[in-house]
């Protein structure tokens, strides 16, 4: 299968983590700004928007080609910890929230994740998984695939919400600490977040079912 490298990926769909009516302390230029983090690669991104609209926590907008309705520029990528204290704290209910409405797809990562080297497999990323538990899901998942999370968690004894376990993993990624970034773009460099161009990295999109690590590549966001 031919593959877009996720760093060439944009989001069509976001939700909203904190709205600042006059934008970032600081900064010279007063416009209001929303804090997002995208639906399919879990991109954080500041947007321009337009005066008068206020955005609530975890709106959903829309981002991609065309017409966008009171969105008035994307501004680029911003890191974690260029969120503001409410963007930080309502990430964890976005992802959940961006989780459980795409269960299937990371179920398929689930059935389908193989291994990074001849030491390592790829489900041993995901927070609490170790030899038990990796050995336990691809002895289940051979005699059968997962159909769901509840599925998951019915054949595999005491290993906690599924949900919970991909939202932890994907909270360290977007906070840009990890060597892998399975799920999310890794992050961007400060003089790279405001659209330059650099080198494209690889990851894996649960809904393509095929895995390629990024090793701590980054990348830009220019529509």
């Amino acid at each position: 299968m031919n593959e877009t490298p996720v760093a060439t990926r944009k989001e069509d769909y976001a939700l909203v983590l904190d709205y600042l009516p006059i934008g970032n302390s600081g900064e010279a230029r007063k416009e209001p700004i929303i804090q997002v983090v995208g639906e399919h690669y879990f991109t954080l991104l500041e947007i321009v928007v337009i005066p008068g609209k206020a955005f609530a926590p975890l709106e959903r907008v829309y981002i991609g080609k065309g017409e966008r309705q009171n969105i008035a520029q994307i501004r680029g990528r911003i890191n974690y910890d260029k969120l503001t204290s409410t963007g930080q704290r309502e990430t964890d209910a976005a992802v959940h929230q961006i989780v459980k409405a795409r269960e299937a797809e990371f179920v398929s990562f689930l059935n389908r994740a193989g291994s990074i080297n001849i030491r390592a497999h790829s489900l041993e990323l995901l927070p609490g998984i170790g030899k038990k538990y990796l050995e336990e899901i691809l002895r289940q998942r051979e005699q059968k695939p997962f159909e769901s999370f509840a599925d998951v968690s019915a054949r595999i004894s005491h290993l906690g919400d599924p949900t919970e376990i991909f939202v932890s993993r994907i909270r360290e990624e977007l906070k840009g600490n990890e060597k892998y970034y399975m799920f999310s773009k890794a992050p961007a460099e400060e003089h790279f977040d405001r659209g330059y161009d650099r080198r494209e990295g690889h990851g894996y999109t649960p809904r393509e079912g095929s895995y390629r690590p990024t090793y701590g590549s980054r990348d830009s966001y220019r529509r």
